[in-house]
């Protein structure tokens, strides 16, 4: 059975089409993420990897807050990791933290703490071993990161982690930041 010449060419208009089509609705659905400006994040109780248990309140007291859900089996978030470990100490001095809220299941849990402790990573880490975290705030695609206000305002979402986004991420604390430092004057 041979193709119609016909069938071949609507085969492949319709392929086309079914990509743009895929392309906008991404476009879309990350452009209603990124523009959450006024959202408030939940006062959630957050387990460290350390044991002690906080909540998203209590660290948004300090200053701003970068939240990432990532996993240890995630080759994006460990990239994403080197940057926003550099972002948490240059701007510590302002308030600023990151926290990384880990994804990976109960058994895995001395897996992350040794991962974490070999890359001597400064940032905060969390364990929502679970995805209660992730469930209630979005982040089961992973990374994905909420930069919080210390009011507690969701300013900006990301989702995904491909070389050279870490310059948009810092854009969005610098943002941030200044927006910070205006009010404190």
């Amino acid at each position: 059975m041979s193709w119609n010449p016909f069938w071949i060419h609507y085969y492949r208009e319709m392929k086309k089409i079914n990509y743009i089509i895929t392309l906008l609705l991404i476009l879309i659905f990350n452009s209603a993420l990124a523009n959450q400006g006024g959202t408030k994040i939940p006062d959630l109780e957050i387990k460290m990897l350390n044991g002690q248990r906080t909540s998203i309140y209590k660290l948004l007291k300090k200053g701003p807050l970068l939240i990432d859900f990532w996993a240890t089996w995630c080759t994006p978030c460990k990239k994403l990791m080197v940057h926003l470990d550099d972002y948490h100490q240059k701007y510590t001095s302002d308030g600023f933290q990151v926290l990384m809220i880990n994804q990976d299941t109960p058994r895995s849990l001395g897996k992350v703490k040794s991962y974490i402790n070999s890359k001597k990573h400064k940032f905060l880490v969390a364990i929502d071993p679970n995805q209660q975290l992730a469930k209630k705030l979005n982040g089961q695609i992973m990374p994905s990161l909420i930069l919080v206000k210390p009011d507690a305002s969701i300013v900006w979402r990301h989702q995904g982690f491909m070389p050279g986004e870490e310059k948009e991420i810092e854009h969005q604390i610098k943002l941030l930041l200044n927006e910070k430092r205006k009010v404190d004057e």
